[in-house]
C-alpha cells in the first residue's frame, strides 16, 4: 500500500464524536452537485501529482439483492454509459482513463450500486467508504494536491491506512487457476457429463451462465471477461414445472433459465417475487433454482481467470467446493512420492481405493504385490492401514494410481538364481496345454508352468491338483514374469528333488 493515506471528508472533523461518526447538521449522502465535484477536483489532484492517467479497477461489486448504500440502487448502477458493451466491462484489472475513474467515483458516491477498488499499482488508490468519505494513498505526500483539497473546502487527515484496503478472509487460500489443466479438465467433464454449466462470475453479485458442451467450450472461453471467477455445474437445467415445483417458502434463490432461444439468464430472488418470476419462467425452455446459502449447493469446481501471462491477479475467495479441496491435494502430490492411507473400499472388479488425506486414491491389482494371490482382499484388508507409492498424479480426471509393490523387493531376481533347481511342489492347476506348480512352500508362493511336452507319459493323464510333483526350474522369464519347468528333466537330472522352500 502506498505510504501516504488520507481520508478527505466534506465535514469538519471537530464535528464528529469520539468513534469519528459525523454529529454535525450536514446531509450524509452526497450532494449530486459542489461537494461531488469537489470530491473528484481532489481526486484529479492527486492523480496530477502522482503521474497517473488511468486507473485500475479492482475487486467490483453490483449491489445484490440486499443494498447496503445511503441512497436506492439506480437502473444499471451507473455504469450504462461508462462500458457501452455492457457490465462484463466492469471487470477486476479493467484499465480506464482518470475520467472515467472520476465518474466510477462519482457513480459510489451516489450509491449507485456499483462499487470497486480504483489503483494505480504502487502509485496512487483511491476507495469510496460506504459513509461516501474518500481514502486516498499516494506514493508521494503530493503537498499540492493536498493544498488544493483544502482550497476546494474539503478535510484531508492523514491516516495510518484505508479501512478498506483489500485484505483477504484467508491469507492461506489457494484459489485454482484456470490453466491449461482447468480446460483439459472441463472439456473431459464436459464429454463425461455431455453438458455442463459454467457460471462467469466478473464482479461480485454478477455473472453470466454458459451451458457447455466438447463442441463451444472454446468460443465460451474466449468470450469471458478477463480475471472472471469460474464455477462449473451439472447441468442445472430441468423442465420449467420441475423448476417451479422446487421454489422454497421462503428462501434466498438463484433462478436460472434458457429462452426459445438457447439464450441463458439468471436472477437472485425472495419469496416475494417468486409469483411473478413463475410468470416469465411460461415462455422459458428449461429452468433451474439454485439455493444462495451457502454449502447448500455447490459447483463441481472452480477457477479463476490468470492474466494473459499466466499470472494469477484476481484476489477472488470462495469457500472451496470438494472438487476444489482434491485439486489443492494434488498440487501437493509428485509421481513416486510415499504417503500412507486407509483402505476404504475392495472394490467388486478388484481395484482397491485408498483414503490418503481426505482423497481417494486406487490401486490395481497388479500392484498390491510381486507375489500370486486370488482376490485383494488376500493382500490388504478394509480399514488397513497402508504406505504406498504414487505412481502418476493425473490433474485431468483427478486420479492417482497408488503401488503397494513399488515399495517391497521384487523377488523376481531372486527366482530366477533357481534357475536348474530341482523341487517337489503341489500342483495348482491343470490347464490344456500343461500343469501349474508351485515352487516355493508358501500360500503365495511363485507357481511356474510344466507344459505338456515337458510332463512325462505316465503322469500327463493322472496328475491332479495337490499333488506333488517333482519339477525342475528351466526358465525364468523376469520380462514377462513367468516361470518355465519340466517334470522330464528333474527325473532325469543328478541333482535329488528338494520339497519346495
Amino acid at each position: 500500500m502506498p505510504p501516504f493515506v488520507y481520508r478527505i471528508t466534506k465535514d469538519d472533523p471537530a464535528h464528529r464524536d469520539e468513534h469519528g461518526h459525523y454529529t454535525g447538521a450536514e446531509h450524509t449522502v452526497s450532494d449530486h452537485g459542489p461537494v461531488e465535484d469537489a470530491y473528484l477536483a481532489a481526486i484529479a489532484a492527486f492523480a496530477e501529482a502522482a503521474r497517473t492517467d488511468q486507473l485500475e479497477i479492482r475487486e467490483p461489486q453490483i449491489a445484490g439483492f440486499v443494498h447496503f448504500g445511503l441512497e436506492p440502487t439506480v437502473d444499471g448502477y451507473g455504469l450504462a454509459d461508462l462500458f457501452p458493451a455492457g457490465p462484463a466491462g466492469f471487470h477486476d484489472g479493467a484499465l480506464v482513463p482518470i475520467a472515467v475513474g472520476l465518474e466510477l467515483v462519482r457513480s459510489m458516491l451516489r450509491d449507485n450500486g456499483a462499487w470497486c477498488r480504483l489503483e494505480a499499482e504502487g502509485a496512487l488508490t483511491v476507495h469510496v467508504g460506504w459513509d461516501q468519505y474518500l481514502y486516498i494513498g499516494s506514493s508521494l505526500p503530493c503537498e499540492t494536491a493536498l493544498a488544493r483539497t483544502r482550497a476546494l473546502g474539503l478535510f484531508p487527515e492523514r491516516i495510518d491506512a484505508s479501512p478498506y484496503d483489500f485484505a483477504p478472509d484467508d491469507a492461506a487460500a489457494v484459489q485454482r487457476p484456470a490453466d491449461a489443466d482447468f480446460w483439459a479438465r472441463l472439456h473431459w467433464t464436459a464429454s463425461s457429463h455431455r453438458a455442463v454449466f459454467l457460471q462467469e462470475v466478473f464482479a461480485a453479485n454478477a455473472s453470466r451462465w454458459h451451458r457447455l458442451t466438447r463442441d463451444n467450450i472454446e468460443t465460451v472461453r474466449s468470450q469471458l471477461a478477463p480475471r472472471s471467477q469460474l464455477a462449473v455445474w451439472p447441468d442445472l437445467l430441468t423442465d420449467v414445472d420441475t423448476a417451479v415445483a422446487a421454489l422454497p417458502g421462503e428462501d434466498l434463490v438463484e433462478i436460472v433459465w434458457e429462452d426459445e432461444d438457447g439464450q441463458i439468464t439468471s436472477t437472485v430472488l425472495d419469496a416475494t417475487r417468486f409469483e411473478a418470476m413463475t410468470s416469465q419462467l411460461a415462455g422459458a425452455r428449461a429452468a433451474s433454482v439454485v439455493s444462495m446459502y451457502a454449502g447448500e449447493e455447490l459447483p463441481l469446481f472452480t477457477a479463476v481467470l490468470p492474466d494473459s501471462d499466466g499470472v494469477l491477479r484476481a484476489r477472488w475467495q470462495t469457500d472451496p467446493t470438494p472438487g476444489d479441496r482434491d485439486w489443492a491435494f494434488l498440487k501437493t502430490l509428485r509421481r513416486g512420492q510415499v504417503v500412507t492411507g486407509t483402505v476404504t473400499t475392495i472394490a467388486s472388479f478388484g481395484v482397491t481405493f485408498v483414503d490418503i488425506g481426505g482423497f481417494t486414491a486406487m490401486i490395481n491389482i497388479p500392484e498390491l504385490s510381486w507375489r500370486p494371490f486370488d482376490h485383494p482382499s488376500d493382500v490388504v484388508t478394509v480399514g488397513q492401514e497402508v504406505t504406498a507409492e504414487v505412481l502418476d498424479v493425473d490433474m485431468v480426471r483427478e486420479r492417482v494410481p497408488l503401488s503397494l509393490r513399488a515399495l517391497q523387493e521384487d523377488p523376481w531376481p531372486q527366482v530366477a538364481q533357481r534357475i536348474g533347481e530341482v523341487v517337489i511342489g503341489p500342483v495348482t492347476k491343470i490347464v490344456p496345454f500343461g500343469v501349474f506348480v508351485r515352487i516355493e512352500d508358501r500360500e503365495d508362493g511363485f507357481q511356474g508352468l510344466a507344459h505338456t511336452s515337458e510332463l512325462d507319459e505316465p503322469s500327463r493323464d493322472v496328475v491332479k491338483v495337490g499333488d506333488a510333483l517333482t519339477v525342475k526350474i528351466i526358465d525364468v522369464d523376469l520380462a514377462r514374469r513367468r516361470i518355465a519347468l519340466s517334470h522330464v528333466q528333474a527325473l532325469t537330472s543328478p541333482t535329488e528333488g528338494q520339497p519346495c522352500d
